[in-house]
């Protein structure tokens, strides 16, 4: 690059989102699919390992405050600097210290999330029995706040700690003194990139790209000195923080990010000239870096609408970078038309799956059931694929914990007596004993995580900007938040719903056949001429999502139990737990857990996802009969239970397409849903791409809560986001 017009903001974010799609399938070539966020991790330099130091000898893997904090500065010591000279900012991540420890997965029971010392294999029988997601041992999935780092810097974090160490009981010795190990790992990282960008400024010869290395390398000295002062040093401040959580142990959850950068978008426009092509492309490099969960838009605690300038300018960043992002847009009383009619104008021109957009009013009314007020209900942000959380204030779980409902109902359906006097209503009593069960087994594993999760895996990235753990000198896993409202997740409601259905329309009230041949064909997996006979009639039934139906009467009964299950009664040690409705990417590995079921799904398939209808559910799709359905499940207690819509491309092609969405979205909120997410997508298309992956390289879809690369993800992940698409057009 040797001119004004080559060294663009525009041919800049070309350049680097081909990069980004190039170390994506570098990342493929190494590590195979990945089926969860496209995080924003760059491949290692070939040769490059990192090796943990172990303090459990017997099952080789470390626990614990010192070794969390003396591996994680191991690493932030060792790990390779990355300066791209297109880039407003520095740095990228390459691993997750999280998953260094041998034990570590993401999906089943039978793999352990605490160090082998911390046993809790008194519950492992029944967690197994159900199928059940514990949580125990995972980490992050709550909010930081921002501007707590905002403010003080890295310096002035590092300066809070030790004040707080130099005053420490001698229990709390071990997590001060790892809290600094940490900040001073992050240091060094920061202090070696200043290093690399001096040097490659040094030998730049092109001058445009050696003012803005110059200019790089004076925002990451500044940030390291003292706190932010300019839009680009705030957002160079939050990359390296998200940067050094996602190396730590994954952390995506973001902040409001408009009122967060407001005032210094404000501050460089007055004082510094700073135009919003520029501002576009700041907020743009920090999408890139990584794609965590930000929130626009919304109400402040008094219900005051936020929407400023920023808004807009985040907005138009992601539009222009066309890559992975995670922006939810919410949705009041008070909302800027204008910012959710440019959000559904970016979602419908880029087909990129965001931004998303939540409910508040049932978001805000849920949370006040708990007995908080509403001022701190609309502080509650989302900030992750189905997370609700106040920043740095509220520890939850989100997305953690998970029944597998369908796996529940096989459980009970299996158990029950298919004799003269069976019914439905038998059936759902023994299914209500069983789902009691599995959501007590949930209750008493959270009261075991928050009693050894600090002892495992303490949250040393979070503790730092979050109000108590480093005043408190406990951290956030172990009392240091103020607020322990902890996330339940059902997963399956169309199945079970669907299955509760079938049985009574085609058993009960239409006697096609008895319950005992029902039965022996869904516990045959519907084989033979008969059992197929059967499961083609099951399969036909009234389902959920269908519009007044017997399913989705049946939802609506899963629902409330399960609600009232989990919402009714505290943990034994007096936790609050939260009901919500969200599969994530375990409707996969849950459904290969589950035989048939009566619905005619067959052994192994994928369980329902989250809150949405079966594919198929009514031979129109109809988007208000969907939009409805999902409204009348919401468990309503403050977590989402989030709406799925796939539109189909030629919806744009309507004068009228932007209006008709808006008003489903407005009208789903209204009848009290939480949160939706929708993707466009040409159904010819994604079948293609399902082929042959490698033609579609820049098809981005939302999977669940997150957005992906659909060539990243594996053939299993590809076919249930085709099967959604692709029904019934």
């Amino acid at each position: 690059m040797n001119t004004e017009l080559e060294y663009s903001f525009e041919n800049r974010l070309t350049a680097l989102r081909r990069k980004k799609e190039e170390q994506t399938f570098e990342k493929i070539k190494r590590n195979g699919y990945m089926d969860e966020d496209d995080y924003g991790s760059v491949p290692a330099p070939e040769g490059f390992e990192f090796h943990p130091v172990f303090n459990d000898p017997v099952n080789n893997t470390f626990y614990g405050a010192k070794h969390w904090a003396m591996n994680f500065r191991n690493l932030m010591e060792a790990h390779p600097v990355y300066v791209d000279p297109n880039d407003a900012l520095a740095g990228r991540w390459m691993f997750i210290l999280q998953r260094l420890r041998p034990f570590e997965s993401a999906t089943s029971v039978n793999n352990l999330e605490m160090a082998p010392i911390f046993d809790f294999s008194h519950l492992k029988p029944t967690q197994r029995k159900y199928d059940l997601l514990p949580g125990i041992g995972k980490m992050h999935h709550f909010a930081p706040d921002y501007k707590i780092g905002l403010a003080l810097g890295w310096k002035g974090l590092l300066e809070k700690v030790r004040k707080y160490h130099s005053k420490c009981t001698p229990e709390q010795e071990e997590l001060y003194q790892a809290e600094e190990d940490v900040l001073l790992g992050i240091i060094n990282w920061i202090s070696r990139t200043i290093d690399k960008i001096c040097e490659m400024e040094k030998a730049e010869k092109d001058p445009k790209v050696r003012e803005n290395l110059h200019i790089m390398a004076e925002t990451n000295k500044n940030i390291l000195e003292g706190p932010p002062r300019t839009l680009r040093e705030a957002c160079q401040w939050i990359a390296w923080y998200n940067m050094a959580g996602r190396t730590y142990n994954r952390a995506g959850a973001g902040c409001q990010l408009d009122e967060t950068l407001r005032p210094y978008y404000e501050h460089d426009r007055q004082e510094l000239g700073l135009t919003d092509e520029e501002a576009e492309f700041i907020i743009a490099c920090l999408l890139l870096v990584d794609p965590h969960y930000y929130q626009i838009g919304g109400p402040d605690r008094n219900g005051r609408d936020v929407t400023s300038r920023m808004s807009f300018i985040i907005l138009e960043a992601a539009h222009k970078l066309k890559c992975t992002a995670n922006l939810t847009i919410r949705v009041h009383e008070g909302s800027d038309e204008g910012l959710i009619r440019r959000g559904l104008e970016i979602l419908f021109e880029d087909r990129k799956a965001y931004p998303r957009f939540s409910g508040d009013k049932a978001l805000v009314e849920g949370f006040c059931r708990n007995n908080y007020p509403a001022e701190l209900a609309r502080e509650r942000i989302a900030v992750g694929c189905n997370w609700m959380s106040l920043p740095g204030l509220e520890y939850t779980m989100n997305d953690l914990i998970k029944v597998n409902m369908a796996k529940v109902f096989e459980v009970a359906y299996t158990e029950y007596e298919a004799g003269e006097d069976a019914s439905t209503e038998g059936l759902f009593e023994l299914f209500g004993k069983h789902l009691k069960c599995a959501v007590d087994c949930l209750k008493e594993g959270i009261d075991f995580h928050l009693k050894n999760q600090y002892r495992n895996a303490p949250e040393l990235m979070l503790n730092l900007i979050s109000h108590g753990p480093v005043e408190k000198g406990l951290d956030a896993s172990n009392g240091g938040l103020e607020y322990y409202n902890i996330s339940i997740d059902g997963a399956g409601l169309a199945t079970v719903a669907d299955s509760f259905a079938a049985l009574q329309q085609r058993v009960e009230d239409e006697k096609l056949f008895t319950w005992e041949q029902c039965k022996k064909a869904v516990l045959d997996n519907f084989q033979g001429e008969e059992g197929e006979r059967i499961r083609s009639i099951l399969a036909a039934s009234k389902k959920f999502g269908y519009g007044s139906s017997c399913g989705d009467r049946w939802a609506v009964r899963v629902s409330r139990l399960f609600t009232d299950l989990v919402a009714k009664e505290r943990t034994p040690d007096g936790y609050l737990t939260i009901p919500g409705l969200f599969s994530w990417a375990n409707t996969v590995p849950f459904g290969k857990a589950v035989g048939a079921t009566p619905n005619g799904r067959l052994s192994g398939k994928p369980i329902s996802h989250g809150a949405n209808p079966d594919p198929g559910f009514r031979k129109d799709g109809a988007l208000t009969a969907m939009a409805k359905a999902i409204a009348m499940v919401q468990p309503g207690y403050g977590n989402t239970a989030p709406f799925q819509l796939e539109l189909n491309p030629t919806i744009i092609n309507s004068d009228d397409a932007i209006d008709n969405v808006e008003a489903v979205i407005k009208a789903h909120f209204d009848m009290g849903g939480t949160l939706v997410n929708i993707n466009i997508v040409d159904a010819e298309q994604i079948l293609e791409a399902h082929k042959d992956p490698s033609k579609y390289p820049n098809l981005i879809v939302r999977v669940t809560g997150f957005s992906a690369y659909f060539a990243a993800l594996s053939p299993d992940f590809r076919q249930l986001v085709v099967n959604r698409i692709v029904s019934d057009r």
